[in-house]
């Protein structure tokens, strides 16, 4: 019988009381969707020699920036919260910068 073995009776592991889910759930967002939440007509501003349009991807309900999917050769800054490693390599890769935010 197993209630004879050492250990079989009391606590095991770990409790937490009082469990709130979802506490460290964020939105996030693809690389590949930047340009379309920064506009066509910065795109084309640009991609004409302008200077790279600074998106905030916070005030569009987003806070995390994804690597997913190819960004074209423009640059862009981007304002986000948290960004994955192949997020910040292919924005940077475009010549754009990434800035953190609180």
């Amino acid at each position: 019988m197993d209630k004879y073995h050492p250990g079989y009776f009391g606590k095991v592991g770990m409790r937490h009381f009082h469990v709130l889910k979802n506490r460290t759930y964020t939105k996030s967002v693809n690389v590949d969707k930047l340009w379309s939440l920064a506009g066509a007509e910065a795109f084309e501003a640009a991609k004409n020699g302008d200077k790279a349009p600074v998106l905030d991807v916070t005030q569009m309900g987003f806070f995390k920036v994804l690597g997913k999917g190819k960004l074209p050769s423009v640059p862009l800054v981007v304002k986000a919260k948290y960004f994955s490693k192949d997020a910040e390599k292919k924005i940077k890769a475009a010549g754009g910068a990434t800035l953190l935010t609180a």
